[in-house]
């Protein structure tokens, strides 16, 4: 199931460097990007999700793993959701797409690690559809 989520990226290198690409990431959705920096490797970051939005993950260096968790209901959800836990590297190029109706606990497994965060929702649009729950509301491996 983890695999539903992970677009897998490739590598070239050759004496003028490394590249990293995603010929199979279609980015006619995306209308905007950020950049998460975490201050430390004990913060998690977490849950937040949207019922429309969707996000890509993109792991620009360091390391973090992502608990992902699908909402039966985003009023009241249930206390017993599953979360899938995956991990990006950014020696591994992979990209984690999450669709709507799920939310993200998000924590750094490295220092200096950084997460790029493509969105298809407007800033606006994305305030509108927010929600957040208690990082302890669901057990998650970090």
């Amino acid at each position: 199931m983890q695999n539903d989520f992970l677009i897998t990226g490739d590598t070239f290198q050759d004496e003028r460097g490394e590249m990293r690409f995603f010929n199979t990431l279609n980015m006619s959705e995306i209308v905007r990007f950020y950049e998460i920096s975490p201050a430390n490797q004990n913060m998690i970051r977490g849950w937040q999700g949207h019922q429309q939005e969707k996000k890509w993950f993109y792991c620009l260096s360091g390391s973090f793993v992502i608990n992902i968790i699908e909402i039966n209901d985003f009023n009241k959800p249930s206390d017993n959701l599953t979360p899938i836990r995956i991990e990006l590297d950014a020696s591994n190029p992979k990209i984690l797409a999450v669709p709507g109706g799920f939310v993200t606990g998000i924590k750094a497994t490295s220092g200096h690690a950084r997460l790029q965060v493509f969105s298809n929702a407007a800033l606006n649009d994305s305030k509108n559809d927010d929600f957040r729950f208690p990082v302890d509301q669901w057990p998650a491996e970090w």
